[in-house]
């Protein structure tokens, strides 16, 4: 509420201002030494304001440190958002008019999540964007940074058949 105040007689000051201008230059003289003791109270009220938020403020800073504490958890990406990035790759290089693509799945990841191990996810959309035709260039058994899959993005029609579908 002492903020409010402040307010309103630094709003009403300018007005005073602006009505000693009109008149004597006598009058001008009084109108500052009226306003100096004005402005000093204000500005009084301001510091113990500031001193009063200075002792909350290292309260609130404090249970803002605990909770970055428990904040170290990273929110992986989902399968659908490497096979949404997978596929928006695939459709760029058809624009491009690219015979095929290569992607390794340590790379993908490096790129959408750095620092973060995630390969499962990876590995798996991957796996689920290939269609027919599509090669691995290498393969793993378990989900591993080295998996490299080659997509053929001549023909990503809709018509064509998942590679799981053809060899699974």
């Amino acid at each position: 509420m002492a903020a409010k105040k402040t307010v309103k007689t630094a709003a009403a000051e300018p007005e005073k201002k602006a009505a000693p201008a009109k008149k004597a230059a006598v009058e001008k003289k009084e109108a500052p030494a009226k306003k100096a003791p004005a402005k000093k109270a204000p500005a009084k009220k301001a510091e113990a304001v500031k001193t009063e938020t200075k002792k909350v403020a290292p309260a609130k800073k404090a249970p803002a440190k605990k909770a970055a504490a428990k904040k170290p958890a990273v929110e992986k990406k989902s399968f659908q958002e490497y096979k949404d990035v997978i596929n928006w790759k695939k459709w760029e290089a058809h624009n491009m008019n690219w015979l095929y693509i290569e992607i390794e799945a340590g790379e993908i990841m490096n790129e959408l999540e750095a620092g973060v191990n995630n390969i499962k996810t990876v590995c798996d959309a991957m796996l689920d964007s290939m269609l027919e035709g599509d090669t691995f260039l290498v393969e793993s058994e378990k989900a591993s940074t080295k998996l490299k899959v080659r997509y053929y993005c001549d023909n990503l029609s809709e018509e064509r058949r998942k590679y799981s579908e053809v060899n699974g």
